[in-house]
C-alpha cells in the first residue's frame, strides 16, 4: 500500500481546516447547542406501571421538545425521567403529565416528581475543566519532549487540539446538544489519540536512528506504513464496541457513545495525517534530510 502523507498534507490539512472553520463560524453565529447540564431546565418523573420503549414515550414529548432527554428508572424500568432545557411552569408540567395519564390510564400519584432545576455544570466547573485540560496538555508536552524531542511534543499537542476542535465543530454543525457526557468523552479521546500518535512517533524515531541521509518525508511514510495496520485495527475494534453501545444503549449511553465515535475517527485521522506532517514541517525548517549521528547527543 503506497502512503505519502507528506505529499497529500495540503489536502488533509484542508479537509480538517474546512470542517473546523465551518464549525467555528456556526459556533460564533449560532452558539453551541448546550444541553441540560449547562442550561438547566425541567424534570418530570412518571411511573408508567410497566416498561414502555423510549421511542414510544418520546412520541408525546416530541410535541413539546424533540430534544428532550428520556431515560428509564425504577424497578423493572417502569419509570421514565424526562429532562428538557425548556423552562416549563407548573401548569405546563402538569399538562405534559396529563398527556401520559390519558395515554396510559395512570393515576394522579403516577407523577413522582416534577420540578425546575439549575445547571449542574456552572462557570466554576467549566473553568476548572479548562484548567485541568491545560495542565494535562502541558504535562503531555513535557513528557513527549523528554521522551522524544520538543518538535514531537508540539506536533502531538497540535493533533490533540485538532481532535477537540473537530468534535466541537461536528456538534456545532449538526446542532447536537453539548452536555457533561461530551466533556467526559473528549477527555477520554485526548488520552486515546495521544497513545496512537506516540506509537507512530516511536517508529519514526527508530527509523531515524536506522537510516542516514534519507529525507524525512520518506522516513515518515515508511513509519506510517509500518504502523497503520495496528492503528486501523485498534480503532476499528474500538469503533465496533462503541457503535454497538450507541445502537443498543439507552439515551444516556448514546450521549456518551456519540462523541466517542467522533473522537476515535478524528484521533485516528490526526495521528496519521496531522501529527506526522506537522512534525515534518517543524523539522524541515533546519533540514529535510535525516542528519542523525549516533555519536552525538543531539538527534
Amino acid at each position: 500500500m503506497k502512503i505519502d502523507v507528506i505529499k497529500s498534507k495540503k489536502i488533509t490539512f484542508g479537509i480538517s481546516a474546512l470542517v473546523i472553520i465551518i464549525g467555528m463560524v456556526m459556533m460564533l453565529t449560532s452558539g453551541l447547542n448546550f444541553g441540560i447540564d449547562f442550561t438547566g431546565g425541567t424534570l418530570i418523573q412518571i411511573d408508567l406501571g410497566r416498561e414502555i420503549p423510549v421511542e414510544e414515550v418520546r412520541e408525546i414529548m416530541d410535541g413539546y421538545d424533540q430534544n428532550a432527554s428520556i431515560v428509564h428508572a425504577g424497578e423493572g424500568n417502569h419509570e421514565v425521567i424526562i429532562k428538557t432545557t425548556n423552562d416549563y411552569n407548573n401548569d405546563e408540567r402538569v399538562e405534559i403529565f396529563n398527556q401520559y395519564k390519558d395515554e396510559y390510564n395512570l393515576d394522579d400519584d403516577a407523577l413522582i416528581n416534577q420540578q425546575k432545576f439549575g445547571a449542574s455544570i456552572g462557570e466554576e466547573t467549566q473553568r476548572r475543566a479548562f484548567i485541568s485540560v491545560a495542565i494535562a496538555t502541558v504535562g503531555m508536552l513535557l513528557y513527549i519532549t523528554f521522551r522524544f524531542e520538543f518538535n514531537f511534543g508540539l506536533a502531538a499537542i497540535t493533533a490533540l487540539i485538532h481532535d477537540v476542535l473537530i468534535g466541537l465543530s461536528v456538534y456545532s454543525i449538526l446542532r447536537i446538544p453539548v452536555n457533561s457526557s461530551f466533556i467526559a468523552a473528549m477527555l477520554i479521546i485526548v488520552g486515546y489519540s495521544i497513545n496512537d500518535t506516540i506509537v507512530v512517533f516511536d517508529r519514526i524515531r527508530e527509523n531515524i536512528k536506522r537510516t542516514r541521509k534519507q529525507p524525512f518525508d520518506e522516513i515518515i511514510n515508511t513509519s506510517i506504513k509500518q504502523t497503520i495496520r495496528r492503528s486501523i485495527n485498534t480503532s476499528a475494534t474500538t469503533l465496533i464496541a462503541v457503535t454497538v453501545l450507541y445502537i443498543l444503549g439507552v439515551e444516556a449511553i448514546k450521549d456518551f457513545a456519540l462523541p466517542l465515535i467522533i473522537g476515535v475517527l478524528a484521533g485516528t485521522y490526526s495521528s496519521i495525517f496531522i501529527a506526522s506532517p506537522v512534525w515534518y514541517l517543524l523539522k524541515s525548517r533546519k533540514s529535510k534530510v535525516n542528519m542523525y549521528n549516533p555519536n552525538t547527543i543531539d538527534s
